[in-house]
């Protein structure tokens, strides 16, 4: 079939993708770079924007981890104690401005968890989140390392099980070969991928696409041109894969912080109707494998995203706006959404299943929290060595059927505050492009009220 071309430009909206991340994936997606321009940055500075991000971050070991630069590729090298982290400290590399590739070699050496209760674990967690629980997945363990094997019904659905499962204390690496993606019974065409892809960069704030070329042939997707960031390079594979290609081959797309000047990236924040807002966010609605099942009412005023309906859980309703803030256009959303769970999960389930869940993770499983329910309304106490760990905690319980609304009350130690201004810049988008704060206040309830217990050691 013939292949279709074109540079990106703004049309009609199509499907999006929902925040995942591809590393998993593509663990050498980002070490074919051009010849390097006269104007990169010098690798020293590279290399010491990342060392002191790495040092203040929180859920990192910046001893264990290794950071050298030549030519903008960084080596990271080195070990952590969980998939979270490494994960973590490659997603904090691939945002530094200057940074052309990665190479990570680090390590997992996580916490030797017996191979019987980790298989328990990890079936659990996968049959716990309100998702998962519905694919047809098998894990089995070995070693430390899990693989997965059964079918989904497309990547973002794949994706999403990786991510659960690397949450999981005491797994050191997981293998989805043998997790398959079942086709529906219509394929697109190739013009329809690239033109799919097309708008899906034209809509997503998180990359620029004036510079990238797009061709599809035999539903293997060619991207080629420039990138302001290894994080934006990856982005747009994944967008790629979102649509349904077979393969994608990226090894012309190329790093350069010069594109992200402002003149470059101008047009994508020129101004957008509220109806083609509106049609982005629905559209974004639909392409989330925890929300495209749920009936969302969308209104768009100057900009301004009203989410309306119900929803099945507290997760879909907390990623619905955060898919809605990532459209171009959306200056604030107003999330009315009511979590309505399927069934009536009793107070003491929705406990224990909250207690199993943060006893699984590798960030907060030793950490003594008390978690307390009434009629579906949480509150997480006790103390926290940072924000990290606190919203962990909170994410963890937001992701448990039956669970209304989260009030998090852990305290944590403010002190040792994150660092947020590296020697090189890493945000790629003006300040004015971020999303803004949702304003939802937490519920409060009576610990009277409550069933309670604490989270911790044993």
């Amino acid at each position: 079939m013939a292949a279709t071309a074109g540079f990106v430009r703004r049309g009609t909206w199509g499907a999006f993708i929902s925040s995942i991340q591809l590393v998993l994936i593509m663990p050498n997606a980002h070490l074919l770079s051009p010849p390097v321009p006269a104007d990169s940055l010098a690798d020293a500075d590279i290399t010491a924007a990342i060392e002191q991000l790495l040092s203040t971050k929180k859920g990192l070991v910046p001893d264990l981890i290794t950071v050298a630069t030549r030519q903008g590729i960084v080596q990271l090298s080195g070990s952590t104690d969980n998939l979270l982290a490494r994960q973590r400290a490659e997603d904090i590399v691939q945002a530094v401005r200057g940074v052309r590739g990665l190479h990570s070699t680090l390590a997992v050496r996580p916490v030797v968890v017996a191979e019987a209760e980790l298989q328990r674990d990890v079936a659990a967690t996968l049959a716990d989140d309100p998702a998962t629980a519905h694919y047809h997945v098998s894990p089995t363990v070995s070693g430390g390392v899990v693989t997965l094997t059964g079918q989904v019904q497309s990547w973002a659905e794949k994706q999403l099980v990786l991510r659960v499962v690397q949450g999981v204390r005491g797994v050191r690496a997981c293998l989805a070969d043998q997790l398959t993606i079942k086709n529906g019974p219509i394929l697109h065409s190739d013009e329809e991928i690239t033109t799919q892809i097309r708008e899906l960069l034209d809509w997503d704030i998180r990359v620029n696409g004036a510079l990238v070329d797009v061709r599809t042939n035999d539903h293997v997707v060619h991207l080629s041109g420039t990138v302001g960031t290894a994080a934006e390079k990856d982005r747009l594979v994944a967008i790629a894969n979102q649509t349904g290609a077979t393969r994608v081959d990226a090894r012309d797309l190329f790093v350069a912080y010069w594109a992200l000047g402002k003149a470059i990236r101008r047009e994508k924040f020129t101004l957008r109707t509220d109806e083609a807002i509106a049609s982005a966010v629905r559209d974004t609605l639909r392409c989330n494998p925890r929300v495209r099942d749920t009936e969302t009412l969308v209104q768009v005023h100057e900009g301004v995203v009203t989410l309306a309906g119900t929803v099945s859980n507290l997760r879909v309703r907390l990623e619905a706006e955060q898919d809605a803030r990532h459209v171009v256009g959306v200056q604030q959303v107003h999330n009315l959404l009511k979590v309505r769970p399927a069934r009536l999960v009793p107070d003491e389930d929705i406990r224990q299943t909250i207690t199993a869940a943060l006893a699984r993770d590798p960030y907060v499983g030793q950490l003594p929290f008390g978690v307390q329910v009434h009629e579906g309304q949480v509150l997480l106490s006790g103390q926290a060595p940072g924000v990290l760990e606190q919203e962990r905690a909170g994410d963890l319980a937001a992701g448990v059927s039956g669970v209304l609304d989260v009030n998090n009350r852990i305290q944590t130690d403010l002190t040792t505050p994150e660092t947020t201004a590296p020697p090189i810049p890493t945000t790629p988008w003006p300040s004015a492009s971020a999303p803004a704060s949702s304003g939802r206040q937490p519920c409060t309830i009576r610990k009277s009220m409550c069933r309670s217990t604490t989270v911790g050691p044993h």
